[in-house]
């Protein structure tokens, strides 16, 4: 409810205060679970989303659809970015409320500090995520203030991902811990593979340039500064 109150004010009130250019920012959660990979555009509402954030999606794609809806009947030069997974500086790194990456960063950051044996991990570490630097989010929500768009919706992503596994020995040596990892199997892996076709937005001149290892030290670097 919350999702869709503000994004369908913002839009609403966009559109009838007449301002011309209006970015929404979506999330890879609103295609199906199962999808064929890389995800393109056109696979939205083709199948069941994943049942552990399907009503976060669904709030996302009534956006969406508003957002089209409007180009199609006032022929507003309005867009939907869907960016893959992101993390970066000014992110959040509760344990309880957070994504995969600031939740590894401050783990393996507090068993460092604290010398703790072993760091506990959720799932089996075996499915696949794309991660973007919000710098490079940035960049996109820019190119699309400052052109007109062709289609009503683009994937923004790095166009490399993953393992949560990998990503966990990425993270561990960036930090310096030496203890252990354990994977706590009775928790959800979730969707089994997220990895975004960002063709569109590539074609516009639009190119990702933090890479994961270069982008989780700056992430890192914030987290010390401001924790």
């Amino acid at each position: 409810m919350d999702n869709m109150l503000i994004q369908n004010n913002l839009i609403l009130l966009a559109h009838e205060l007449d301002i011309q250019k209006f970015v929404f920012l979506g999330s890879s959660c609103i295609y199906p679970k199962m999808a064929k990979q890389p995800l393109k555009e056109e696979y939205l509402l083709t199948g069941p989303l994943e049942p552990t954030n399907e009503w976060y999606a669904i709030a996302k794609i009534s956006g969406l659809k508003l957002i089209e809806a409007l180009r199609k009947q006032y022929n507003r030069d309005y867009v939907s970015l869907m960016p893959t997974n992101l993390y970066g500086p000014g992110d959040n790194f509760d344990l309880d409320t957070s994504h995969v990456l600031p939740a590894m960063i401050r783990k393996f950051h507090e068993a460092t500090k604290n010398n703790y044996p072993v760091v506990q991990l959720w799932g089996t570490g075996i499915p696949m995520r794309e991660f973007l630097h919000i710098q490079d989010l940035s960049t996109a929500v820019i190119l699309m203030l400052e052109n007109k768009t062709k289609e009503h919706l683009y994937n923004v992503g790095s166009s490399s991902d993953v393992t949560i596994r990998e990503l966990s020995h990425l993270v561990k040596e960036i930090i310096g811990y030496n203890g252990t990892v354990i994977w706590d199997k009775t928790k959800p892996d979730g969707t089994p593979r997220k990895l975004m076709d960002s063709s569109k937005i590539l074609k516009m001149g639009w190119q990702p340039n933090i890479n994961l290892n270069k982008g989780i030290k700056s992430t890192y670097k914030w987290y010390l500064e401001n924790s």
